[in-house]
């Protein structure tokens, strides 16, 4: 399950990751309670907040891909943590001085996004130059484990935290956590990375990688499937805490009670996931099962009639989005030539996360105008018919294969 943390490089990178995570999760927790509360509980300010801090990934993640296969990627991501925590430090100096409003929110909100934008895909593509292909789908869920280990610390720290003392001092927290990465980076062994070709500066690179992944039809069905259930599906940021406090009447703790138990889902996960990478490449059969799990129990979630059985429902849901994720990414990073990985994973974070600013305005507006509970419904039902569509895709271009018993029945029916 550990096997990628016996590489030194990969414990240095891991362990400044798990400080890391808990600051960025404590300072997304403050920053949508900060904005709640500067606009008198608002869901669609929430929403737009959501869409500032994640539109620079429609702007730039498809050059920071150019940038990762063209740089040294441990150099530009020290740089990229830098500025975000100089980010994270300018916002709360300003709420703990009292002089912030929503749009000094909004604006930073971009900032953050811009420089995450070049960070996630430089990160991503990394860790194959840290671990090598043996390790790689290892190592992503590791990551993703610290990812979401964070997100069960972090939510739980904050709310208790902005009932103590408010939002502007997590702001100020994340800035210090984060200098444990940028310490990471720097006491790596660079002479022990496992380097791609570099590429050259040349004209035509970023079509270059479009065209590859235009030309793989398995690259891309995970790119579609992972637009939609990330775009749709994948909105708590937003309905989570429009939820607690417009829904179940909840406070800042409430919240972060809720993103606490989906975190403890995502957990369970990515745990499963490092557990099971030990079995070869991961199958596009688990991916599809995956995201038409999450869908599901995503509706199921929405129909919750309490407090309390909604924040259970939220584990369930949390592994089963966590299986999704892991498998997606290694999907992708082990299906691709060394030369297009940088690219091909800007690519794939633009996907990811560049639905967004459709899906987090909508979100608000969804919650705004039909209830809180209607992001749950119409996320879980995109995400779910997406899964059935890219799965028939498949079958009929052979990409898929149905179980042996399924494909049994289906021969008998014929005769």
């Amino acid at each position: 399950m550990f096997s990628s943390l016996r590489v030194r490089n990969y414990r240095l990178f891991a362990s400044g990751q798990v400080v890391s995570n808990v600051g960025t999760w404590m300072q997304r927790i403050a920053q949508d309670w900060l904005v709640l509360v500067l606009t008198d509980n608002n869901p669609v300010a929430l929403g737009i907040a959501a869409a500032l801090q994640f539109l620079p990934t429609l702007m730039f993640s498809l050059w920071a891909g150019v940038l990762a296969d063209r740089l040294d990627k441990r150099k530009l991501l020290i740089g990229l943590q830098a500025g975000i925590a100089t980010s994270a430090l300018v916002l709360g100096l300003l709420d703990v001085t009292g002089v912030v409003q929503v749009w000094h929110v909004y604006v930073l909100c971009f900032v953050l996004g811009a420089f995450s934008a070049v960070e996630v895909p430089t990160r991503q593509s990394f860790v194959v130059e840290i671990v090598g292909r043996d390790q790689v789908t290892n190592a992503v869920a590791l990551n993703s484990t610290s990812f979401n280990l964070a997100r069960i610390i972090g939510p739980a720290i904050a709310g208790v935290m902005i009932t103590l003392v408010g939002t502007g001092w997590l702001f100020l927290g994340n800035a210090v956590f984060t200098v444990a990465v940028i310490v990471g980076l720097v006491m790596m062994d660079p002479a022990k990375l496992i380097r791609g070709p570099r590429l050259d500066r040349a004209k035509g690179q970023l079509r270059a990688g479009l065209r590859y992944v235009w030309g793989r039809p398995d690259l891309m069905t995970v790119m579609v499937l992972v637009f939609f259930v990330s775009t749709f599906g994948m909105t708590f940021f937003v309905s989570l805490a429009v939820v607690a406090a417009n829904v179940f009447q909840r406070d800042a703790a409430g919240y972060g009670l809720l993103s606490t138990t989906l975190a403890v889902g995502t957990l369970a996960g990515a745990l499963v996931a490092a557990r099971r990478s030990g079995r070869g490449r991961p199958r596009t059969r688990l991916l599809l099962v995956a995201a038409f799990g999450f869908g599901v129990l995503e509706v199921v979630a929405g129909l919750m009639p309490s407090y309390l059985t909604f924040a259970l429902a939220l584990v369930p849901v949390g592994f089963a989005v966590m299986t999704f994720m892991t498998t997606a990414n290694a999907t992708v990073q082990l299906a691709v030539s060394p030369e297009m990985r940088g690219r091909v994973m800007g690519l794939y974070m633009l996907v990811f996360v560049g639905g967004n600013p459709i899906g987090a305005p909508m979100t608000g507006w969804l919650a705004d105008t039909w209830g809180g509970r209607s992001p749950f419904f119409v996320g879980g039902a995109v995400a779910a018919g997406a899964a059935l569509v890219c799965g028939l895709v498949l079958l009929r271009r052979g990409g898929v294969k149905l179980p042996a018993r399924v494909r049994g029945l289906r021969i008998l029916r014929r005769g």
